[in-house]
Parts: C-alpha cells; sequence; structure tokens
C-alpha cells in the first residue's frame, strides 16, 4: 500500500493540477472562446478517435498490465517487450485507419445538418487515434515499470497547457478555427513525445524485440489475453464514446456541446480514481502474480473508502455550487444541468467500489470483464435509444448513469462470488449520511452576489462540515494519516 499511496498522492496533485487547467480550458475558454457546435466538434472528433484507437491497440494495452510481470528483467531489458507492443500497435493503426478511410461515406451520410461542421474534418480522426494508440502502450509500459505519475503529468497538465495557448491564440484572431482544430490534434502528441524522451533519458526505451522469449504456452495466453483486450476495449471505449456519438445523431453539435460541457463537471469525481487506479493495477498484477489475496482485500477496501470520502466531497461541492456553475458558463448551457446530476451521481457508484475493475481484469478471470463490458454497453445502448428521444441530453445522462449502476452491481457480486471479498462496510452509510447533512445544511444559506466568493465560502463550509466526522471517527486510516501529516508541517497535532 506505501507505493500506490506515495504515487497516488503524487498523481492526484498533478491530476488536479490538470482539472484547473482542464477546468480552465472546458468551463472557461471553451465557453467564451468557441460556439456550442464546435465545441460539440472537437468532442465528437475525440469520441471517433478513441473508438478507432481501441481497435488500433489490438489489446496490448491490456497485455502490459496483465503479462509483463512475465517479462520483468531489467538486466535482460525486459525481453524487448516494448518493441514487440510498438511492432503490433502500429500495425493495428494502419488496419484500423484503412477501415476508417472505407467507412467515410457511410458515417458522413449520417452527419446531417445539425452536425455538418464534422465532414471537413473527418480525417483528423487519423492522427488522433495514432497518438492515443502510442501513448496508450507507452503510459502502460512506464506504469508497469511503477511510475504512473509522468503520464498523468504529460498528458493532465503540458497537454492541457498547449490547449490553452491555442486557444487564446484563436481568440485573438492570430489563427483560424480550421487551424485551431489541427492544432488541438498535434497537442495529442505533446504527452507522446515527451514519454520517449522520458524513456530514453531513464534507459528504459528498450525497442528491440526479442520473439525467441515467447514459446508456444506464453504465446497462447499473449493471444488470449489480446483477444479478451480488444473485446474489453472496445465495450469500454464504446461506453465513454457512445453518448457523445448518439447525442451527435440524435441532437445534432450544437446540444453536444452542451452536454460536453456539462458532463465535464460530473467526472471531476473521477481523478482520483484515475490516479490511484494506474499504480493500484500495478501493485494489484504484482499480487495476483504470488495469489496474494490478501494484499488485494486490502487494495480493494482501502480504495473504495478513500475514494468514497473524495468522491462524495466532490459530489455535494458540485452540487451545492449548481447555481453558481451556470452563472460561471452561461445560461446556454442550463439545460444541461441534470446531465451534470446523473453524470456525478454515475461516477460516486464507480468510486464507491474501488479498484474493483482492475482486480478482475488482472485475475485469472480477466475474461469475465469482458464479458461484464459487453453487457454494460449493451445497457447503456438501449437506455440512450429509449431516454434520448424522450428527455434529450439528460436521457443521455440518465441511461449512463442507470447503465453504471447495473456495471457496478454486476462486479461487485462477481468478485465476491469468485473471492470472497467485498469494499463495502457499514462505514460508507455513515459517509452518504455525511455527505446529505453537510448539503442539507449549505442549502439553507443565502446565495452572495458575487458567486465566485459564494463558491469559496461555500465550498469550505461544504468541506469542513463534512471532513471534520469523517476525521473524528476515522472513517479512513489513509486520509486521516495523511491530513495527520500536512497539519504536523503546520505545527498542528489533533491526535
Amino acid at each position: 500500500m506505501g507505493v500506490i499511496q506515495k504515487q497516488s498522492i503524487s498523481g492526484v496533485i498533478w491530476s488536479y493540477l490538470g482539472v484547473l487547467l482542464g477546468f480552465l480550458t472546458t468551463a472557461i475558454l471553451f465557453t467564451r472562446f468557441l460556439k456550442t457546435e464546435e465545441i460539440g466538434l472537437l468532442r465528437v472528433l475525440v469520441s471517433y478517435s478513441a473508438v478507432l484507437a481501441m481497435f488500433g491497440s489490438l489489446g496490448m494495452n491490456a497485455v502490459t498490465t496483465k503479462m509483463f510481470p512475465q517479462f520483468r528483467d531489467e538486466k535482460a531489458k525486459h525481453q524487448g517487450f516494448l518493441g514487440m507492443s510498438l511492432i503490433v500497435v502500429l500495425a493495428g493503426f494502419v488496419l484500423s485507419a484503412f477501415i476508417y478511410i472505407l467507412l467515410k461515406n457511410y458515417i458522413i451520410e449520417d452527419a446531417g445538418t445539425d452536425s455538418a461542421l464534422f465532414i471537413p474534418y473527418y480525417y483528423t480522426v487519423i492522427p488522433l487515434s495514432l497518438f492515443a494508440i502510442l501513448f496508450g502502450i507507452l503510459d502502460s509500459y512506464y506504469r508497469m515499470l511503477f511510475n504512473a505519475v509522468k503520464g498523468i503529468a504529460f498528458k493532465e497538465v503540458y497537454q492541457r497547457i498547449a490547449i490553452i495557448v491555442f486557444l487564446v491564440m484563436y481568440y485573438f484572431s492570430l489563427i483560424s478555427f480550421s487551424t485551431l482544430v489541427w492544432l488541438y490534434v498535434l497537442s495529442n502528441a505533446i504527452p507522446v513525445i515527451l514519454l520517449v524522451f522520458t524513456l530514453i533519458k531513464e534507459k528504459k526505451f528498450h525497442i528491440l524485440p526479442r520473439f525467441d522469449y515467447i514459446d508456444p504456452k506464453l504465446r497462447k495466453s499473449l493471444i488470449s489475453v489480446a483477444f479478451f483486450g480488444i473485446l474489453a476495449s472496445f465495450s469500454a471505449r464504446l461506453v465513454q464514446t457512445i453518448d457523445i456519438i448518439m447525442v451527435n445523431e440524435f441532437l445534432g453539435l450544437s446540444l453536444t456541446g452542451v452536454y460536453t460541457i456539462t458532463f465535464f463537471f460530473g467526472t471531476l469525481i473521477l481523478i482520483p480514481m484515475r490516479a490511484m487506479s494506474k499504480i493500484g493495477a500495478t501493485v494489484i498484477s504484482e499480487a495476483w502474480k504470488k495469489n496474494d489475496v490478501k494484499t488485494i482485500a486490502e487494495v480493494y477496501s482501502k480504495s473504495s473508502l478513500t475514494l468514497s470520502i473524495v468522491g462524495l466531497l466532490f459530489f455535494i461541492g458540485i452540487w451545492g455550487n449548481i447555481d453558481n456553475v451556470f452563472l460561471m458558463i452561461g445560461d446556454e448551457y442550463i439545460a444541461g444541468k441534470y446531465v451534470l446530476f446523473f453524470i456525478a451521481l454515475a461516477n460516486v457508484t464507480d468510486v464507491s467500489i474501488g479498484l474493483s475493475g482492475q482486480i478482475i481484469v488482472l485475475s485469472r478471470y480477466y475474461k469475465w470483464q469482458t464479458y461484464l463490458l459487453a453487457i454494460y454497453a449493451t445497457a447503456i445502448i438501449i437506455t440512450n435509444i429509449i431516454f434520448i428521444p424522450m428527455y434529450g441530453i439528460i436521457g443521455a445522462a440518465f441511461a449512463s448513469f442507470v447503465s453504471k449502476l447495473l456495471f457496478n452491481a454486476m462486479k461487485c457480486t462477481f468478485i465476491y462470488k469468485k473471492f470472497g471479498i467485498h469494499p463495502l462496510r457499514i462505514k460508507h452509510l455513515f459517509l452518504v449520511l455525511i455527505a446529505g447533512i453537510a448539503w442539507y445544511v449549505s442549502s439553507w444559506v443565502p446565495q452572495l452576489s458575487f458567486y465566485i466568493f459564494d463558491i469559496i465560502l461555500r465550498s469550505v463550509g461544504l468541506g469542513l462540515i463534512f471532513m471534520l466526522p469523517v476525521y473524528y471517527f476515522n472513517i479512513s486510516e489513509d486520509i486521516n494519516t495523511h491530513i495527520d501529516k500536512i497539519l504536523a508541517k503546520a505545527g498542528i497535532r489533533l491526535r
């Protein structure tokens, strides 16, 4: 847990710096510099490229996370694992790009007048997918070398700084919107380039493959993991992007832009989980190698409690400031108010069950993650088809909530049946009660005329009302220890 705690803290710091930059980009600059349909376009391009990248990676991200411990040997340069991985994903990229080109007429036919802006930028999806594929494999490899932080920094911070610079250039008419789109695409190359330079500098960029190391038994395992990795990645990417694609198909780019902006606020809850899951996956992978279920149960339980505390704190912080959110981004996005609510609520269910996905996918039952994701993907498509025509963008968000609740319940049930462990405790109910009380108290506080001051004071008040009982009742030992360290540096001792 020491490795997870140390790198998770560093990862969270970089992640939240990225969140601040993402907030500046999405909530401030996008809403002021771009039209809603232009915001929708950028999100649709990313969504299509994510699906393309999923096919192009040919399951190698899953192979890296699950199988790398069998290649780990610093003296032998990890048997040239990185070189073999790059060969596979580059071949996959060529194949997926070719298929995407062949499907152009079919995809463009579906772009009606409300989505016509997508057509001139159809081919930007190809380089976007290449950068996504390369970053995915390099970041997975670097994480398995027990460094999850730099990938987060390069992606969440450095890339977003570049995007902010490009947006400012566009605002001052130094570049056209077309140039902005292409620079936005190229910004995705920044974390790839930085990862390559870092690996070279640390003498870990071993790209000479050793195919002779792979015996028939290992080859069979690699193919099996890769195959189910493709299916799992397909389902995972589908559920991450299908709502954007379907909102665009049903409602057009403008409402897709509204959905994108309000969706962003709901995803803030997931930031700590992204940081913890990266290094947590490495520790869980090593634990499964030793069949150390005790360590996995500890990671499962502690990650669930820690992430639930942070997730609920963010949920009440966001919903407690909901009026301020729309004062900040503008009334034209008010249609997405309950998009934010349902997406945030869906993500609370995600963080509450900790690193369940990593536990399944890194176990001998890894195939079941694919099956569960397939059910999840089917559920989200069906619920989107039902609810988008009925309730528009709120229907898409509600579909995400219902589907994610089902998915997380299935994961918890599966882990309990197979391994006899589960993350939920009576403390989780206590947390929900504390969060509800904190939000209710804040709702009685009158709104200040200047929303910035109101956000600061309301958020501090919510944080104190929530965190004081969490600390007093020692709900999370990890969080209390971290708070004690921070207070000790200020000369304060509470325990």
